[in-house]
């Protein structure tokens, strides 16, 4: 059985919590795209994990791995794998020989381009971490992969053809000065000193049998029986492919994703289940339009700052505060097509209990018309009004008696709202997430069961 659970909005809706959850009944949970700038946040035991590359199930006990879609920062890789293990975790933890790896100079040049474009409508509010340039040198033929350390030989040879382009390309192009002003770049464009450093780390990658052919492995897991779950990173409308571009990550979290970053088929996928992880709100970090977004007036943007502190909404590798919004229904149609779901899980029900009022964006009004979906550009989605549909709001309850006794349990006015998304999206509400705790989500459909 195969279970892929995917963001359906920006990013940011918990889908951690549901890997972890579901991720019980998984033997190996796999990461299909992105980097180490999509963040986790897992509570196990009481205790809190933020991770930001290690697969969320690794926390219990499962094989993790990281597939050929995703770029691996080595160090941020060692850095989680070492904490865990300092706090009683023995991660098992896989890389598919054919990811790419990041190298200091991507998050160099990462950093520099994003300066470049603040004073424009193009910054995308990425978190400086290579990601977006090393997929730029997968696209073009120039990069560095995981097998690639594994090789001396080879991975000179790399560095000797890339290393040079990127050192021109700061200094000649973004007028880095390597020897005096920025000095302390010089290493991250030096060949020798990557070639000590990620030799070691490759010597690392073998000694520890961490590298994979991951197609090769997850078809021999697959085989033997053994239940896999598919987690993507960010969300739907920020897919390389359909999302708001140019406000996007540099990958494709979406379904189609999983087999390619994989090396699994797109029929094991699609006789699987497909699960959209939606927030009862909408919060995202970066830039680019919003049409929900509670930044109105003074009284929206208290609301908007009230559902942030409740909901937590600051971003977990970047500390970022994240703007809010009321929930997107357009965005939520164009997910559930794109993606081919399932069913959905929908987080932070909670955050909402108590307000005055609480709204959705069910469509929108553009140039005098109205429509159910994302339009194909960002241009016209900026150009948006929302169209909103209020609900009565729901109060605050005890959510772990909530937690105990089940959907029935949850308010009338909560569950109303639930009915009405499973019916935009159509498909049935597996699970409502009502707290941060694994303990604090109702479970109404397990999707492994439901071979």
């Amino acid at each position: 059985m195969t279970v892929t659970i995917v963001g359906s909005q920006l990013g940011d809706e918990g889908k951690g919590a549901l890997v972890d959850i579901w991720g019980g009944d998984a033997d190996v949970v796999v990461r299909y795209q992105g980097g180490d700038n999509a963040g986790h946040t897992v509570v196990h035991d009481g205790t809190e994990y933020k991770l930001s590359l290690v697969p969320s199930g690794a926390i219990r006990g499962k094989t993790g791995v990281l597939g050929n879609g995703c770029v691996v920062n080595p160090r941020t890789l060692f850095s989680e794998i070492d904490d865990l293990r300092e706090r009683g975790v023995d991660p098992d933890v896989r890389l598919a020989r054919r990811a790419h790896v990041i190298l200091p100079f991507h998050r160099v040049l990462d950093g520099i381009e994003e300066e470049v474009k603040s004073d424009s409508d193009l910054d995308a509010g990425t978190t400086g971490r290579g990601i977006g340039p090393t997929y730029e040198d997968k696209a073009g033929r120039r990069g560095v992969r995981v097998g690639d350390l594994l090789d001396p030989d080879v991975l000179r040879e790399r560095l000797e053809y890339v290393v040079p382009q990127k050192r021109t390309l700061a200094t000649e192009v973004y007028g880095l000065d390597l020897v005096d002003e920025h000095a302390e770049y010089a290493e991250a464009f030096d060949v020798e000193a990557l070639f000590e450093e990620y030799s070691e780390i490759g010597r690392r990658l073998e000694r520890e049998e961490m590298t994979v052919n991951a197609g090769e492995f997850l078809a021999e897991k697959r085989e033997n029986g053994e239940n896999l779950l598919f987690e993507g990173a960010q969300g739907t409308s920020i897919d390389i492919d359909h999302g708001i571009y140019p406000y996007v990550t540099s990958s494709n979290p979406t379904a189609g994703g999983a087999c390619v970053g994989s090396g699994v088929g797109p029929s094991v996928i699609g006789r699987g289940e497909v699960v959209g992880v939606v927030k009862a709100y909408l919060s995202r970090v970066g830039t680019g339009p919003l049409p929900t977004e509670l930044d109105g007036d003074e009284r929206e943007e208290a609301l908007a700052d009230e559902i942030r502190e409740r909901g937590g909404e600051f971003g977990t590798v970047t500390g970022r505060p994240r703007r809010i919004g009321w929930l997107d229904v357009p965005m939520l149609r164009h997910a559930a097509r794109v993606n081919g779901f399932t069913g959905i899980g929908v987080n932070h029900v909670d955050v909402l209990a108590g307000l005055d009022e609480v709204k959705v964006g069910h469509a929108y009004e553009l140039d005098g018309e109205t429509t159910e979906t994302m339009p194909t550009t960002t241009e016209e989605w900026a150009r948006c009004e929302p169209v909103y549909r209020e609900f009565e709001p729901w109060p605050e309850v005890d959510w772990n008696a909530v937690a105990e006794e089940g959907y029935d349990a949850l308010p009338e006015a909560a569950r109303e709202y639930l009915s009405y998304l499973s019916t935009e999206v159509g498909v049935p509400v597996y699970a409502v997430g009502i707290g941060p705790n694994r303990e604090q989500t109702v479970v109404r459909e397990n999707p492994f069961d439901l071979d």
